[in-house]
């Protein structure tokens, strides 16, 4: 009964994260551009409202002890009004239209940290409110906090969008929008680095992810068999690696460009991967976890340069696009590293760790030949003369 029991749980989180992945990945493409041009306030009030809706359907169902189905009713109708994701394109859109282009890697550095803060406080307050009263109670906290982001987006945030303008909003104009971010030809090397750069980000995420989900697994198994505290622990240390990220890229700033900041974090996420993949020991896999304290500081990174190569009037389509490839990025990394874990468990427990390492040398690679092939291609330092050098 108990296998059946997990069977069905695993069948119906896979329809729940697929229906919803597939609807919002059609509301983000239509509203993100959409925000261009009416305002951002728009795009953050109607996926608030559609998670306020989904909680409540998710209530009623635990309350009249419907069928489980409901809840991808529920999924569906958040998805329809952007969910999740359009409230992070929103967010991150937002802050590219208040910060100028030497500011806006450490204001998106901040709303990284801050997703990295609300994390560990539900993981934390979340779990033991769930072990002392159940799975209702915390939806009616999940309902109020979403009904209170968007009364705080209709009354208290201020309009973003310097130049509002109507606009329909169900046309294809929308999604050609998104489209032309990769294609258009008449800015060929942008758009090649639009597409690198995301390239980079779908790998980066999908590693964070995909090894994320196996931490408690790999900390509940031999040799390490750590109980709920030290997995409490393990859990926080984790958690304040956005925190450390954010501070470290503050400093590594003053000296460093953002580029090579990103470089560092992503030594920062190897070494720590590499470390926990051999852990046997307590302190060993502390020690992992204290490596990773600059794992963050890349995906700020890429998103701050991902906004410098689009115009003001494109900043809700590419973040809309960024948020289509971090949904993707967690249906794979569910689907390879949770097959992958169990599949090496016979010659390697820590596998999946070392390969989510592995990984992370193609983004490495890719920011780092995008700086040098800046650099090669930088004729600033010729504006008196009418051709580059020979050698370029």
């Amino acid at each position: 009964l108990s296998q059946e029991v997990e069977a069905l749980v695993s069948h119906w989180n896979l329809y729940i994260n697929l229906g919803g992945f597939f609807v919002g990945l059609f509301s983000v493409t239509l509203f993100g551009p959409w925000s261009d041009s009416v305002g951002r306030r728009p795009a953050l009030i109607l996926p608030a409202v559609g998670m306020a809706l989904q909680a409540a359907v998710y209530l009623l169902v635990m309350y009249l002890q419907l069928h489980v189905a409901y809840f991808l009713l529920g999924r569906i109708l958040g998805g329809l009004m952007g969910d999740y994701n359009l409230i992070l394109a929103s967010c991150f859109a937002y802050v590219a239209d208040t910060t100028d282009k030497r500011t806006r890697t450490f204001r998106v550095a901040i709303l990284e940290a801050c997703l990295g803060i609300a994390g560990m406080l539900a993981s934390i307050g979340g779990g033991q409110w769930r072990k002392a009263q159940g799975y209702v109670n915390p939806f009616w906290l999940v309902l109020a906090s979403s009904l209170a982001a968007a009364l705080y987006a209709t009354f208290c945030l201020r309009e973003s969008v310097k130049e509002q303008k109507p606009a329909k909003l169900f046309t294809l104009s929308h999604y050609k929008a998104v489209y032309r971010l990769y294609t258009a030809p008449e800015h060929l090397s942008a758009r090649r680095k639009i597409a690198l750069y995301s390239l980079a980000f779908f790998l980066l995420v999908t590693v964070h992810f995909g090894t994320k989900d196996l931490f408690v697994l790999y900390e509940l198994g031999s040799p390490l068999c750590w109980a709920a505290d030290l997995i409490g622990y393990g859990s926080a240390a984790s958690y304040l690696a956005y925190l450390s990220s954010l501070g470290g890229l503050r400093l590594l700033q003053l000296c460093l460009e953002d580029t090579w900041v990103a470089e560092i974090g992503l030594i920062s996420n190897i070494s720590g991967l590499v470390v926990i993949s051999l852990a046997t020991t307590t302190p060993l896999m502390f020690t992992g976890y204290g490596i990773l304290f600059l794992s963050m500081a890349a995906t700020p990174v890429i998103r701050a340069k991902l906004s410098k190569l689009v115009s003001e009037t494109e900043q809700g389509a590419l973040f809309a696009s960024v948020a289509c490839v971090e949904g993707l990025c967690s249906l794979v990394a569910t689907g390879v590293f949770n097959s992958l874990y169990p599949a090496s468990l016979h010659f390697m427990r820590g596998f999946p760790f070392l390969f989510g390492a592995v990984i992370l040398l193609i983004p490495a690679a890719i920011i780092g030949w995008i700086e040098i092939w800046d650099s090669d291609h930088d004729y600033s330092h010729f504006a008196d003369d009418s051709s580059p050098p020979q050698t370029a």
